[in-house]
């Protein structure tokens, strides 16, 4: 399996007077994550809508282990699980950096669709299809 950690720093306005994150930002590591990922393997969201192509969230889930705080550094692991159906599946744990407790875990499922019509691709673009033969998947 594909995987990516990336590095994200907890903004200030991501957080609470107490200065705790709130809870929906955690999604927002996750899509820096898949974004980071992405980018490291040569499948951006824009390598998707070159093919006229986006793929939606159409499903996302996150437990919440331990909080974060303003000015936190924070490793989102994205990994990719390769399906033959046409979707996107990643999985995610976020570290706190300075110590590596696990601060969230989750998973999200994105779908293929005509970034025109958003009509539903029932089957792998060709070029995700190469894309995934290119790192043996």
């Amino acid at each position: 399996m594909l995987n990516h950690r990336t590095e994200v720093t907890v903004r200030f306005n991501e957080a609470d007077p107490l200065g705790i994150v709130w809870h929906g930002h955690y999604l927002r590591y996750f899509e820096d994550g898949r974004e980071a990922f992405g980018n490291a393997y040569g499948v951006s969201y824009l390598d998707f809508h070159a093919h006229n192509l986006a793929v939606p969230v159409v499903s996302v889930q996150c437990n919440y282990k331990k909080p974060l705080r303003y000015g936190d550094t924070v490793i989102v692991e994205t990994i990719y699980h390769p399906e033959a159906a046409a979707k996107l599946n990643f999985t995610y744990r976020a570290f706190q950096a300075h110590s590596m407790d696990v601060v969230a875990t989750g998973s999200s499922m994105q779908v293929f669709v005509d970034i025109a019509t958003f009509e539903l691709q029932l089957t792998v673009p060709q070029f995700f299809a190469d894309w995934k033969r290119k790192w043996d998947i």
